[in-house]
């Protein structure tokens, strides 16, 4: 199986190879460092741009093959260029040629150093893939250990998306931990003391508690289709999502999970609001999994 490591001909920071190889430690599987030229599809009659294609296509090679040659040698990565008529259909049709389990893209140049922004090649790709997307924030660094905790971001779709028991599945697959997160942002004061602050305290403890019994009785049903897995459940909450997200803590190793909307198309992804805001502030790599097909 691959996991794609996806460029433009034109853009080739290293992060989405960095964590395609992360990947790859865990899954043991090889990476494809793949750089999509556009063109017109079929090929034009005019020599000219046939070349020129040719020729941005060669330059797209030896650019990646000089970020393997980065790479410890004990992974097993490749580069290649593939033509299509745009990046997102040239990835589809890479991803359905080698059978592969996952693309892996960089963030946005426009995002902070750190963060993930989508642009508009990635944000198309987010809401179509038939498998994980994921997504590395920008200027990610090469790491010297896999990946070593999964952090599922749990919502009330999630339990008709299957999120928890796909990442469940992963993380035994891949032998790492996993942890389940609960994300509620509240208004300052809710809204400068309609409501006492005692009363927004219990407002909140209740929702938590609720929310804990919610996950346990998922991992229950879980836990008999993978057997026994231990999960950490953590609540972040703040009076903005970034403040919810950076209320739970992140390592090194971390990647945060999150689900299709349950009105997305089955087996693609798509990314709903609270996803896209959570994304948005996340502080480490990010992986966006297709909803789960009935049945």
């Amino acid at each position: 199986m691959t996991i794609i490591a996806a460029f433009s001909a034109a853009g080739h920071a290293p992060a989405p190879l960095h964590l395609a190889a992360q990947f790859a430690r865990c899954t043991g599987e090889r990476v494809v460092a793949a750089a999509v030229v556009e063109g017109y599809w079929p090929r034009s009659l005019d020599p000219l741009e046939g070349d020129y294609l040719d020729y941005v296509g060669v330059q797209a090679l030896r650019s990646l093959r000089a970020l393997v040659d980065t790479l410890p040698e004990d992974l097993d990565v490749w580069a290649m260029v593939h033509q299509a008529t745009s990046v997102p259909a040239g990835l589809s049709e890479l991803v359905a040629e080698m059978n592969a389990d996952m693309v892996v893209v960089g963030s946005s140049s426009s995002g902070l150093g750190g963060r993930i922004a989508l642009g508009s090649v990635t944000d198309r790709l987010v809401h179509t893939a038939a498998v994980p997307v994921a997504i590395a924030p920008r200027g990610y660094p090469p790491q010297s250990a896999g990946i070593e905790r999964l952090t599922v971001a749990y919502g009330g779709q999630a339990d008709e998306v299957g999120l928890v028991a796909t990442t469940a599945e992963l993380a035994e697959r891949w032998s790492v931990s996993l942890r389940i997160a609960s994300f509620t942002v509240r208004p300052v004061a809710m809204l400068a003391g309609s409501i006492e602050t005692s009363a927004e305290g219990l407002v909140v403890d209740q929702w938590a508690r609720r929310t804990q019994e919610n996950i346990a009785a998922q991992l229950q049903t879980v836990r008999s289709g993978v057997g026994v897995l231990a999960a950490e459940v953590v609540i972040g909450a703040g009076v903005t999502w970034r403040d919810a997200v950076e209320d739970v803590e992140w390592n090194a190793g971390d990647v945060l999970v999150l689900g299709s909307g349950a009105a997305g198309p089955a087996a693609q992804v798509f990314l709903g609001s609270a996803a896209a805001r959570i994304l948005r502030h996340a502080p480490v790599p990010t992986m966006i999994v297709p909803r789960r097909t009935a049945g």
